[in-house]
């Protein structure tokens, strides 16, 4: 199995991400590190990387080079970023860190950088128009896309730490200093035309450590349910809540805040304001936090190629087949299952009645109901709920990512737990608990529709007769022990669709 290493030699922060690149085109991260090196600390004076930074990157790197050695990696990516790129110093720094290091850094350019943060957000959101925007510690990028084409780009330049410095007076209050930012960055942002000039349905896609380090306190004020950032919304009213409870904070009160990291705690009141900005100039109401940015678009150019031209057409489903190869879930019969499933919701849909959008709540729980097998045999559908929510799975809404785990979990007995469903109350919708229970119902008889994994059923046709469904399966071969099997799930059918199963 091949191992990639990522380094990306940011403005603030440097990270070391390895991954896995699996069979087909998939990766899967598996470890990384950081470390704050400030590069771009104090260079508006003179230009110039400073000594005690570049010393400080220096021994990171090491470190970097360190686990990439121990773990043998393959193929090696280090690029640095706008810090480096605007040095005056830059040549020498990059000789001195692939000298010492033994790395090969490229400084990318701004055309370069924006199109890796394009291909981490739009390969890992089902998201048509956004305008992404990532603060760094020296700049800050927007790039408009729509329909997976980049239709403008603007980079601008400052940065969390830069900002920080310009505007740092002893003489201000944070509250009066914090205003001077959000009003400098405002008119900053002014100054793009095209950002005038967007449709009212882009959305607001935010990338980066701040936007993350944002994301956390908001889940923490809000007891959100889910332990994950990626594809999390923020309300512009929720943005605002933690914007003014911070704006006014000392940087030692800000570093009690729980969820932003003490490494940030100095720059996170710039991040915030430069998200401020944007928000009033442009009218959004709501925010998306990308987990998936620079790196990601690195690995994802690599294990996927054709995602140098193109994006990947379905997320959900690349995302699904990433987890099933890495966790050797027999795909074959997943596919099958999620086949079976897909029939007979369109089957049954006189009495489901369901609307479309519940057929990718189907399709996520068809293809991962066998996850948790891997944990272990016994208790697999509980096991397999808490893989699907845990999973951080691409392209998928947190609400639909709920209700496959529950749909996947059944309502075998002593399986659902109505405490359990009362957690995520704030995330699914008073009618979903039906629709779970019908989706849970299909997908028990596809399951068991495919028993000898041996795809012996291929087609199923469905007669709504008085009070019973009649369930008519094409086959090839003996599919005594599928139906037998499906046959078991007749009360269940039976609580979900008030009709009485027969399956010929």
């Amino acid at each position: 199995m091949e191992k990639i290493a990522v380094i990306d030699l940011g403005s603030n922060t440097a990270r070391l991400v390895l991954a896995n690149i699996l069979p087909g085109g998939h990766f899967m991260i598996f470890d990384e590190l950081k470390e704050s090196v400030r590069l771009g600390q104090d260079m508006d004076r003179d230009g110039f990387l400073k000594p005690s930074r570049v010393a400080h990157a220096v021994k990171t790197l090491k470190m970097f080079r360190k686990l990439c050695d121990s773990y043998n990696v393959d193929k090696m990516y280090a690029f640095a970023t706008n810090a480096v790129r605007r040095a005056k110093n830059q040549k020498s720094f990059i000789e001195e860190i692939n000298a010492v290091c033994g790395f090969k850094f490229k400084v990318l350019s701004e055309e370069e950088e924006a199109i890796h943060i394009y291909h981490g957000v739009i390969n890992s959101l089902d998201i048509p128009k956004a305008v992404i925007v990532d603060i760094s510690g020296s700049s800050m990028h927007l790039i408009h896309y729509n329909r997976r084409n980049v239709l403008n780009r603007e980079n601008l330049p400052f940065g969390t730490i830069t900002l920080t410095d310009l505007f740092t007076d002893p003489n201000l209050s944070p509250e009066e200093q914090t205003r001077q930012i959000e009003t400098y960055v405002y008119e900053q942002i002014s100054r793009i035309t095209w950002l005038k000039e967007i449709e009212p349905d882009v959305q607001f896609v935010g990338v980066g450590g701040s936007f993350r380090n944002l994301a956390r306190i908001v889940r923490r004020i809000k007891r959100y349910p889910l332990d994950m950032i990626h594809n999390f919304n923020i309300s512009l009213d929720d943005f605002s809540q933690v914007f003014d409870m911070i704006k006014g904070l000392s940087t030692d009160k800000r570093t009690r805040i729980k969820g932003l990291n003490e490494s940030r705690a100095d720059i996170f009141v710039s991040a915030l304001a430069c998200i401020k900005g944007i928000f009033n100039f442009t009218g959004f109401d709501n925010l998306v936090i990308s987990g998936s940015g620079i790196r990601e678009g690195v690995m994802f150019n690599h294990a996927v190629p054709t995602t140098l031209e193109k994006p990947i057409s379905d997320v959900m489903g690349y995302s699904a087949y990433t987890l099933m190869s890495s966790y050797e879930v027999n795909i074959p019969h997943a596919e099958q299952v999620c086949n079976l499933a897909i029939q007979l919701y369109k089957q049954l849909r006189v009495l489901h009645k369901l609307p479309r959008q519940y057929v990718r709540v189907l399709r996520i729980a068809a293809l991962l109901h066998d996850s948790g097998a891997r944990v272990k045999f016994y208790d697999r559908y509980r096991h397999s709920f808490y893989f699907i929510i845990n999973s951080n799975l691409y392209g998928v809404s947190h609400r639909d990512l709920v209700l496959s785990a529950f749909v996947a979990q059944g309502f075998r007995k002593d399986e659902f737990s109505m405490a359990e469903w009362a957690r995520y109350k704030d995330i699914v919708k008073e009618e979903d608990l039906v629709a779970v229970m019908r989706l849970a119902a299909i997908l028990r008889i596809a399951e068991s529709l495919d028993r000898s994994m041996c795809n012996v059923v291929h087609t199923l046709n469905c007669d709504v007769l008085g009070d019973s469904v009649i369930m008519k399966t094409e086959v090839e071969g003996d599919a005594s022990l599928e139906i037998k099997d499906a046959m078991n799930a007749a009360a269940e059918f039976a609580k979900s669709f008030k009709k009485n199963l027969e399956i010929l």
